[in-house]
């Protein structure tokens, strides 16, 4: 087993990948996903742990999980709750764990409303538009830290 920890936490909807809108979101499901990522994960020495939550509580609570395991990096993909979540702003402002922010499609490219994030003023940086390989980006990003 790893020493270094990467947890994986995703919004709202993220359960339907592969059903939902897969002109905007891919044909990619969550398992194909997870399954990607623990793949490089083994190859570069990381665990990787997914979670999927349609609550923004339960986003929270993996937050203040990641901080108390002493995790390496969190990638948060939280859905419309980045476009809403204070709760989810002042969770990341609270923890010290670096938390990067993922999107599957390029918000800046969509609705008016996707263009701010509550999230990337305290995320370490966000990789966004790129579909699924936007988690291992991610991923890449975090062995790094």
């Amino acid at each position: 087993m790893s020493d270094k920890l990467v947890l994986v936490l995703n919004g709202p909807n993220l359960n339907l990948l592969g059903k939902r809108e897969p002109g905007i979101y891919g044909s990619a499901t969550l398992a194909d996903i997870e399954a990607s990522l623990q793949e490089r994960g083994q190859e570069l020495g990381i665990t990787v742990e997914l979670r999927q939550s349609n609550h923004e509580g339960a986003l929270v609570d993996g937050l203040h999980e990641a901080q108390e395991r002493g995790a390496a990096a969190v990638i948060l993909n939280a859905g419309a709750y980045t476009h809403t979540s204070v709760a989810l702003l002042d969770a990341i402002r609270a923890i010290t764990v670096p938390v990067i922010e993922v999107h599957l499609s390029n918000p800046h490219a969509r609705e008016a409303f996707r263009h701010t994030s509550w999230i990337a003023p305290a995320a370490k940086g966000t990789i966004a538009g790129f579909g699924a390989d936007s988690y291992l980006l991610a991923l890449e990003a975090a062995a790094r830290l």
